[in-house]
């Protein structure tokens, strides 16, 4: 397939605001071995897009330096040694960097191809959202059928999918949201009791749901202002999963007695870092464990908006202002 040698992309012309963020032009990433060029149609838009925007997340050294973090397309070239994809194929893809573009290079291994029936929106609204709950709602915290689990953000990209996976796999689910109607929408995704966080408290919630025996399992964005309720709200032999620290990330004053007295395991971890065989482990449980969920419809991203890759400082004045419900998702031309 022709590749041109130059492509338009999402740059940004210094750290901060959105509105740094403009279509410019620039080279054709060269695919290295063991990666795959994918001519990107959709790209989905994530937390650590802003924090990266803000200056907050900078990329690995060998990534690019081009927001974006899942895209969705055709592959175009392929690197050496690359086994299992062609040249044409449909895939979705985890990416480290440059997802904001006409074309991205990625990890062969992080690809995936589009589930039965998908097309590119849809399938660019998979990759770092089913990769980061997958590692650490089931990798990670082992949550089993027959669990319970409490989900904090329960409407956003990571909360909609968690709700779904955890309840489709047999676990109870409850989960945090802002609003009447984010916790209506949590309801229709599968959680059996969603917690308005604005009226109510959600450790006193879950006492009152589990004869205070609490939960087995809780995914966490909050960090530290959730802290101690969720030690709190967790049942003996309970897991604490943390991803991201919206509410801070130092607790003070925290009594941590209670993970001492139940046993309790506080985790963490974050999808960049990892190494490309831990991603491409997660790669080949998702291939087999999820997507057949999500072509039976069991399980089905949740997409808030789709725009054009110009409006991407839109967009991300969407994700802050936080009213979505699910993914943003930017089409490319």
């Amino acid at each position: 397939m022709s590749v041109p040698s130059s492509m338009s992309y999402v740059g940004l012309s210094e750290h901060g605001g959105p509105d740094n963020l403009a279509v410019t032009e620039g080279r054709t990433p060269e695919v290295r071995p063991g990666e795959i060029l994918v001519r990107v149609e959709a790209a989905g838009i994530n937390r650590p897009d802003v924090l990266q925007r803000k200056g907050d997340y900078p990329p690995p050294p060998d990534a690019s330096p081009i927001l974006g973090l899942e895209v969705a397309g055709k592959v175009v070239a392929l690197g050496e040694g690359v086994t299992g994809h062609k040249l044409g194929d449909p895939v979705c893809a985890l990416a480290n960097g440059g997802g904001y573009a006409q074309y991205c290079a990625v990890p062969a291994t992080q690809a995936l191809p589009f589930p039965k029936g998908y097309d590119a929106v849809k399938a660019a609204a998979l990759p770092e959202t089913f990769f980061t709950v997958w590692a650490n709602l089931f990798m990670m915290a082992d949550l089993k059928p027959g669990e319970s689990v409490l989900i904090h953000g329960g409407t956003s990209g990571i909360g909609t999918t968690a709700i779904q996976l955890a309840a489709s796999l047999g676990a109870r689910v409850f989960a945090t949201a802002g609003s009447a109607e984010k916790c209506k929408a949590c309801l229709d995704l599968g959680a059996s009791r969603a917690i308005n966080y604005r009226d109510e408290d959600f450790a006193a919630v879950i006492a009152g749901e589990t004869g205070k025996a609490g939960v087995d399992v809780i995914l966490d964005m909050i960090g530290a202002a959730y802290f101690e309720r969720n030690v709190k709200s967790l049942a003996r032999d309970g897991r604490l999963s943390i991803i991201a620290f919206l509410g801070g990330a130092v607790a003070e004053r925290v009594n941590l007695s209670p993970i001492m007295l139940k046993r309790l395991r506080v985790m963490g971890s974050a999808m960049r870092p990892r190494t490309a065989a831990e991603k491409r482990k997660i790669r080949d449980e998702l291939l087999q464990k999820v997507w057949p969920l999500l072509e039976e419809g069991r399980v089905a991203p949740v997409i808030h908006a789709v725009m054009p890759y110009a409006e991407a400082a839109a967009a991300h004045r969407m994700m802050e202002e936080g009213d979505h419900i699910g993914k943003i998702v930017l089409t490319v031309d």
